[in-house]
């Protein structure tokens, strides 16, 4: 079942205002897994744009999927990264600026069970594309 893109946005609003007002009290897991804002520059209009996303540690870094709930085309969030890998990410009430980058193949086979066994619903999105979902890597410092 399809979801409109705008209750999609109005949710992830929500969610965000939420978030920021508590420090990551209020949004900070959903569905058991930990929950950051990403926030990123819109390749077309240059504005900023924050959306609420599971993620995961490892080691020094922070993976993220671009899941866009199982759908045929990439998030907007994961596009505008494409153009402009710097983004700032809020864990918690601690805010910093981050690069991204596409996971390897390597580690791509090595996060993704652990990305399905801390969110199953991973698993059933990619069996819902032809697409294969990236996994994004974020770190400190230039790439």
């Amino acid at each position: 079942m399809a979801v409109s893109p705008t209750l999609v946005r109005l949710v992830s609003a929500a969610h965000s205002f939420w978030y920021r007002l508590t420090g990551g009290r209020v949004g900070g897991k959903v569905s058991g897994a930990p929950v950051l804002l990403l926030t990123t520059t819109g390749r077309k209009s240059g504005k900023r744009r924050t959306t609420p996303l599971l993620y995961l540690r490892d080691g020094e870094t922070i993976v993220i999927v671009a899941s866009n709930g199982g759908r045929d085309v990439h998030p907007a969030w994961w596009l505008n990264l494409q153009t402009n890998p710097e983004a700032d990410v809020q864990l918690g009430k601690a805010r910093s600026p981050l690069i991204a980058s596409k996971a390897s193949a390597e580690e791509r086979a090595r996060l993704w069970p652990l990305l399905v066994e801390m969110y199953p619903g991973y698993g059933d999105y990619q069996k819902r594309t032809k697409r294969q979902i990236p996994v994004v890597i974020l770190r400190r410092g230039a790439q």
